[in-house]
């Protein structure tokens, strides 16, 4: 008996050969005709006549699928004795992903399990490998466990099943929520009434909310010529116009759903200098040690200015 192997989709053809004085002919499936000569007993319009004469008996099977699969016999009578010929068709099919885990989210430290089954024929191999996250997590098993997964195996992992025939490719998607945390906030110098801004960065999935405080008490948006400012990871709190009333010590908090995280700044006051200011003293710039640099320079220019009257008595 020989095996035809065909691809899902495709034609198969079954030959027969004929020879002698054939009387009958017929193409059977198991136990069901398929064409005894040229009438059709099938009725499955896929399966149709091709060719029946002295040489040869062949029919087509198009669009063959798995229930195909299986022995098919030609039985031949002739004028001296009947025969039959058998044949087995092997349908081989692409690998297709039919149980998929869904795009997931969970929280930072919980333990993760991706699964992906497929069917084909020959029976495909699955593998799973993380394709935007870092590491190399991978697995040659219908399942992927990540224990204890960190915000750092967040991103896409792909499934590939392959088979002899072909390869096909899906994805999942893992978010993993985690509290906030925030960059060190940064003092900020700004002249009596100039423009000052200050920015909070925070870091948080799903993204923080933005509050900040002056002291204790909460700055609303528009308070006192302030605005803020919140687009994704950041937040801005722009003064227009400082105030002494302005300067002093501001908290950002920022706040989801898993907790929140606190950075502290300072808006101090930057007095420029001018040359009227030069010769007042330690007073006349406020601005660190480079002030008291100032301030000492200044005063040895002064005491060489009066050195020669002083050597005069």
């Amino acid at each position: 008996m020989d095996n035809i192997t065909v691809r899902q989709g495709e034609t198969v053809f079954l030959r027969c050969a004929q020879g002698d004085v054939v009387t009958h002919t017929a193409w059977l499936n198991r136990s069901s005709i398929l064409y005894a000569g040229e009438d059709k007993w099938s009725v499955d319009p896929r399966v149709s006549l091709v060719t029946l004469n002295q040489e040869e008996f062949t029919i087509k099977i198009e669009n063959v699928d798995m229930t195909d699969e299986g022995q098919y016999v030609c039985a031949v009578q002739t004028s001296r004795r009947p025969r039959t010929t058998s044949v087995h068709i092997l349908v081989q099919v692409p690998p297709k992903i039919i149980n998929l885990s869904r795009d997931i989210v969970v929280n930072e430290g919980a333990n993760v399990t991706l699964m992906c089954q497929a069917s084909g024929k020959p029976e495909p191999s699955i593998s799973w490998k993380v394709i935007s996250s870092s590491g190399d997590l991978a697995s040659d098993d219908e399942y992927l466990e990540i224990p204890s997964i960190s915000r750092q195996r967040a991103g896409t992992y792909e499934c590939t099943a392959v088979n002899d025939i072909d390869t096909d490719v899906q994805t999942v998607d893992i978010t993993v929520n985690y509290a906030p945390t925030v960059s060190e906030g940064r003092d900020v110098g700004v002249t009596l009434g100039q423009t000052g801004e200050l920015e909070c960065e925070a870091d948080a999935v799903p993204e923080a909310d933005f509050q900040w405080y002056k002291d204790d008490r909460r700055i609303l948006n528009g308070f006192d010529s302030m605005e803020i400012v919140s687009t994704g990871s950041l937040s801005r709190l722009t003064f227009f116009n400082v105030s002494d009333g302005d300067y002093g010590n501001y908290t950002c908090v920022a706040t989801n759903n898993l907790g929140s995280a606190t950075t502290n700044f300072l808006l101090y006051v930057v007095i420029e200098p001018t040359s009227s200011t030069l010769l007042q003293g330690p007073r006349a710039v406020q601005d660190g040690s480079g002030g008291a640099m100032g301030v000492h320079s200044h005063t040895c220019l002064l005491f060489l200015v009066i050195l020669p009257f002083l050597l005069r008595f």
